[in-house]
């Protein structure tokens, strides 16, 4: 059975889409129940009087499992593009309103998670009525809701070159070789890049965007690299040098607290340190809402600021066991 445009708009309500929306983003009746605050019998109801509505079952159990109906999946991407609508008309209303309020969605890289707490709480004290939603993913989950335009914003280091994005640069990622404080090469006094790259490299999942620049930057000044161990996360890395198990290149900002408490050092090498860039990122094609611009524009007038919270003072000076002076960590100007 068909139905008119009018006659579809008075069989549903927005409340069922809603509840719909719900339990195709969250795969299931019960947690979308438990995000929207209703029993299970009660987003059970919505949906039967939306499939009736619309004459289709959008779900569909095999086994225990729930499956999206084909018509499921169009009524999915229609309801996603209403309420992308209606949340960019509420924003613009309260623009007029001259306030900012809404959601800003971010997705930033695990090294980013040091940064974005800083980013965060001067915006948000700026603007106390935007709602923030943070996921912290690696790099390639981060890549893929770049594609996949699940977030406002994605804020990463290594941003891919293939792709038409818009991109604003705002805070150096400085990655730097880390040693145990205790290692036995810092006896030598003159420790060489060659000599520490070989010196039991622990490296993170190809793809991450930290061993991507540190592979590129071997690759172009022909250093071998032969890594001793690979591990899923900067954390794991870190207490892998903690615990012994070699040397690292690690982002600056990861290693704060080690560095203060003397149990890692930074060793001055020649090509060190490799000097990135966080930043901001979306697609060619997104129009910022509202929130997003108010974020970026925060962001790009407390660029000097935040490399100055997040960076100075931090030229922490590694000694020998004897007491001397035997490598530091040069910052940046």
């Amino acid at each position: 059975m068909s139905f008119t445009l009018s006659q579809l708009l008075n069989r549903l309500s927005f409340r069922q889409l809603q509840v719909f929306h719900t339990v195709y983003l969250r795969h299931g009746y019960s947690r979308a129940a438990d995000e929207l605050g209703l029993t299970q019998p009660a987003v059970s109801a919505q949906i039967r009087q939306l499939e009736h509505a619309i004459g289709q079952p959008v779900f569909e159990y095999v086994g225990k499992k729930l499956y999206v109906t084909a018509a499921g999946e169009q009524l999915a991407e229609q309801v996603s593009t209403i309420f992308a609508g209606l949340e960019r008309f509420q924003m613009d209303l309260a623009t007029l309103q001259g306030q900012i309020r809404g959601e800003l969605r971010l997705s930033a890289v695990s090294t980013a998670q040091y940064v974005v707490p800083y980013m965060l709480n001067g915006f948000l004290q700026q603007y106390p009525q935007v709602q923030v939603q943070l996921q912290v993913v690696n790099r390639a989950e981060a890549l893929v809701r770049l594609t996949e335009n699940h977030d406002d914003l994605i804020i990463m280091g290594m941003v891919p070159e293939s792709r038409a994005l818009n991109i604003l640069p705002f805070l150096d990622n400085l990655l730097v070789p880390v040693m145990n404080a205790n290692h036995p090469l810092l006896e030598q006094g003159n420790l060489t890049t060659r000599t520490f790259l070989e010196s039991g490299l622990l490296v993170r999942e190809r793809g991450s965007g930290t061993r991507q620049a540190l592979e590129s930057w071997c690759s172009r000044h022909q250093y071998p690299l032969q890594p001793k161990l690979q591990l899923g996360s900067n954390a794991a890395i870190k207490h892998g040098v903690l615990a012994g198990l070699g040397v690292a290149v690690l982002p600056r900002l990861s290693i704060s607290a080690e560095l203060r408490l003397g149990d890692l050092i930074i060793p001055t090498l020649e090509g060190f340190p490799l000097r990135r860039s966080w930043c901001i990122v979306y697609p060619n094609g997104k129009h910022p809402t509202p929130v997003m611009r108010a974020f970026m524009d925060y962001v790009k007038g407390s660029m000097k600021q935040l490399q100055l919270d997040l960076y100075s003072g931090q030229s922490p000076v590694a000694t020998g066991r004897d007491g001397s002076t035997i490598h530091s960590l040069h910052e940046p100007a």
